[in-house]
């Protein structure tokens, strides 16, 4: 019996025979090829973009961390965890591109099968999180931050079960009786990869549809974070239904099914600065401005009016306190002579 599906040859493995390719040293192994092959030029710059996008998500993060004492709008201050959990997330996106840009090998493939979904579960968990929070901030009450971000990490926590139990099932236990893969890794189908990411992509609809109830929010500030996480939502869905097709169908009908890799590498960085540009950025910027009207408080929340009432009485007895101080003081005079005169 054939695999299921042999081990594509990278570009390294192509080339190894003849040496090295223009803009890579001898002492450079044929995996990491890629990263500086000048003839395929997709490597070098998707390798660019990613390194540029991993410094611009640890200076965020920073910038983020540098805010946070600075922060007066304590409903805001709540969800920096969760946008500081959408960075992290994101630098990882980041980070994973590298492994879709060099060569095929056993560690390399299981990294990519299992952080692709994670990754991406674990941006879209604190988005909806987030838009969850708006959209109970719009009826006046909602839970603690602290159980959106429980919330979050339930939500993410799923597709790391189901990733854990897809590699568990497809490479370390085999079938009985089947022939041998060197790498069983790297050995699974384009659709089997698609399909287990099927809860991710339960997660992006939910990204894209909560949003909505917070356009009609009272206070214009929460319409704008509402708006950037609908508009971060349904660029990453145009995302993903562009690398899916492309993934499935394209290559094959295109007839170079060796761009597998690059379009994940591609699909990975494109979403992980929509992002940073549509999401991260913005946020901090809400963060980092300081509302110059006081914002009314929640229904329900009287803490104005009693505040207002225990001022006004503050500056009642202020009012009356001299002029008891002046009608004791003009009593104790007129008792003073007829004391002397007893005396």
């Amino acid at each position: 019996m054939r695999p299921l599906r042999q081990r594509k040859k990278t570009c390294g493995e192509a080339m190894g025979s003849t040496g090295p390719p223009k803009g890579c040293g001898s002492n450079i192994g044929s995996l990491f090829y890629n990263l500086c092959d000048l003839t395929t030029v997709w490597g070098v710059v998707v390798e660019a973009v990613a390194a540029t996008g991993v410094v611009t998500s640890f200076v965020l993060f920073i910038i983020l961390m540098a805010c946070l004492p600075f922060v007066t709008n304590k409903k805001r201050k709540a969800m920096v965890a969760l946008q500081a959990g959408s960075l992290v997330f994101t630098l990882g996106l980041f980070g994973l591109t590298f492994a879709f840009i060099v060569g095929r090998y056993s560690t390399g493939c299981a990294a990519r099968r299992f952080l692709f979904g994670v990754l991406f579960a674990g941006c879209l968990s604190c988005l909806i999180m987030h838009g969850l929070w708006l959209a109970l901030l719009q009826r006046g009450r909602g839970p603690k931050c602290w159980m959106f971000c429980l919330g979050a990490l339930g939500l993410w926590l799923v597709e790391v079960i189901i990733n854990t139990e897809w590699l568990i099932t497809t490479v370390v236990r085999s079938p009985p009786g089947a022939e041998a893969i060197p790498d069983l890794s790297c050995s699974f189908d384009n659709m089997d990869f698609v399909m287990a990411l099927i809860y991710v992509m339960v997660l992006l609809v939910a990204v894209v549809v909560i949003p909505v109830f917070t356009l009609t929010h009272k206070q214009r500030q929460w319409c704008k974070d509402g708006a950037f996480i609908l508009v971060t939502g349904i660029l990453t869905l145009a995302i993903w239904v562009a690398w899916i097709v492309m993934y499935l169908y394209g290559n094959q009908v295109v007839g170079n099914p060796s761009w597998d890799d690059p379009t994940l590498a591609v699909a990975l960085v494109s979403n992980a600065w929509v992002f940073i540009f549509f999401y991260t950025i913005p946020e901090i910027s809400f963060l980092a401005t300081e509302d110059q009207v006081q914002e009314p408080l929640d229904d329900g929340d009287h803490v104005y009016p009693a505040r207002s009432l225990v001022y006004d009485n503050i500056l009642k007895e202020q009012e009356t306190r001299p002029q008891n101080m002046y009608i004791e003081n003009k009593a104790f005079s007129m008792d003073e002579p007829s004391g002397n005169s007893y005396s």
